[in-house]
């Protein structure tokens, strides 16, 4: 499924979709400004939405609010800041650390406590196996069954020197295009994408599909359509049908694999979309330069040079 020839991604290794197992499974659109929040803290609110291996969560930020990790939380989580006016503080063997906002920072596994101040959004990351999100998913029942066609999760190698709170700055230029800003942890990849202002091109969409992994597409600003094709089975009865889905902000759409998909900012504002992946992707850390923190995360069979 190409990309526009002067998209850098179509240097990517070429994706053939393989035909699903079984009967393809839907996208699922969370409109969290549809829906009440899953938990509120004074005139703070928060929602959920999860893939087969993360939980998302998104938080409108008036009043101080918090969330602790218990000392039995095996992988990594993450809180980002995409608003100045946020701020964090994350206390780990009772040493606080203040992180200020437009940033991500990845918590290491066991305990922790996180305490959330200012006003703004603020993004939480944490996998489903850990059973640790403070709330749950809105599209919880979309997950009763594991999602067939879904790789495991396998953690990627420890980081260099060891697990310990790393803060990354998200006010950074990144690749020009595509426009990414792409950082990496253990068991997750978070491309902060650049935002952009106006709708796009539609000469210059970029269908494309993965194999065996969703892709979680977070709108923080703005309204996109998501364009989904799915793959057609010899069984007629499991067809599904394209679909064009408007969704605004704030929003969690999880594509399943091998649908063909692309999304197309619509508004004539800002639109902003974060892709998060999990295990991160493979085919975007050989790209040389593309996750911004490579070298505090290395690749599998990459440990020894680390």
């Amino acid at each position: 499924m190409p990309y526009d020839p002067t998209d850098a991604r179509s240097a990517l290794p070429t994706a053939t979709a393989r035909k699903p197992a079984g009967a393809p499974t839907p996208a699922s659109h969370v409109k969290w400004y549809d829906l009440p929040p899953a938990t509120t803290d004074g005139d703070t609110r928060t929602w959920y939405g999860r893939s087969q291996h993360l939980i998302i969560g998104y938080t409108d930020l008036v009043t101080p609010t918090g969330f602790t990790v218990p000392a039995t939380h095996a992988d990594e989580c993450a809180v980002l800041m995409p608003d100045p006016g946020t701020s964090a503080t994350v206390t780990i063997d009772g040493k606080a650390t203040e992180i200020g906002g437009q940033t991500l920072t990845f918590i290491p596994p066991g305990a922790a406590d996180v305490r959330l101040s200012g006003t703004g959004r603020v993004v939480t990351l944490f996998t489903a196996r850990s059973g640790v999100a403070p709330g749950r998913a809105a599209n919880e029942d979309a997950y009763a069954e594991p999602r067939p066609g879904v790789a495991p999760l396998v953690n990627w190698p420890d980081p260099v020197g060891g697990f310990r709170l790393r803060t990354y700055d998200l006010d950074v230029p990144g690749l020009a295009d595509p426009p990414f800003r792409i950082f990496r942890c253990t068991s997750f990849m978070v491309n902060f994408t650049h935002p952009r202002t106006g709708p796009r091109d539609t000469r210059r969409m970029s269908p494309h599909t993965h194999d065996d992994f969703e892709q979680c597409s977070l709108i923080i600003d703005g309204t996109y359509t998501h364009h989904l094709r799915y793959a057609w089975t010899t069984d007629l009865s499991q067809w599904l049908d394209d679909e064009h889905e408007q969704c605004g902000s704030p929003s969690l759409t999880v594509i399943p694999p091998p649908a063909e998909h692309t999304s197309q900012a619509t508004s004539d504002g800002v639109n902003h979309l974060i892709d998060i992946f999990s295990p991160p992707r493979a085919d975007f850390s050989r790209m040389d330069g593309w996750v911004l923190n490579a070298a505090d995360y290395p690749m599998p069979g990459d440990e020894a040079t680390a």
